[in-house]
């Protein structure tokens, strides 16, 4: 398919892609006899991986990292799954913390809306 194709299957915008595409993040998009770029499933699903971990709020210097390691692959460096591992944990736990500080805050907003609603003019 190609880079349209791809980007409303992932979500992400063709300037994303591209950007993904030059910082090395994606793994080598072959290209056709036209030299248009030819995603398969496997790329769109690290596409949605990419886009992910970026609308979880990873910063782009993690994700370029695990970017690396997932080309890198096991064999080339044998600690590579097991830091990929401990990098999503560390995420996890980055997002349970958000959502308790969001939880927080929409229980507080709660509180001032029912104070609101039963205020008289």
């Amino acid at each position: 398919m190609r880079i349209q194709e791809a980007a409303e299957r992932s979500q992400l915008s063709v300037d994303t892609i591209r950007f993904y595409e030059k910082a090395g993040m994606l793994p080598r998009i072959p290209r056709d006899k036209s030299g248009w770029r030819s995603f398969d499933a496997d790329s769109v699903d690290w596409l949605v991986t990419l886009e992910r971990l970026r609308s979880t709020g990873m910063p782009l210097k993690e994700v370029r990292r695990f970017a690396a390691l997932v080309h890198e692959g096991a064999a080339a460096s044998p600690g590579a799954a097991a830091e990929r591992l401990e990098m999503l944990r560390r995420h996890s736990k980055r997002l349970t913390k958000r959502r308790d500080e969001l939880d927080a805050c929409e229980a507080y907003l709660a509180r001032k809306i029912s104070i609101y609603s039963n205020m008289k003019d």
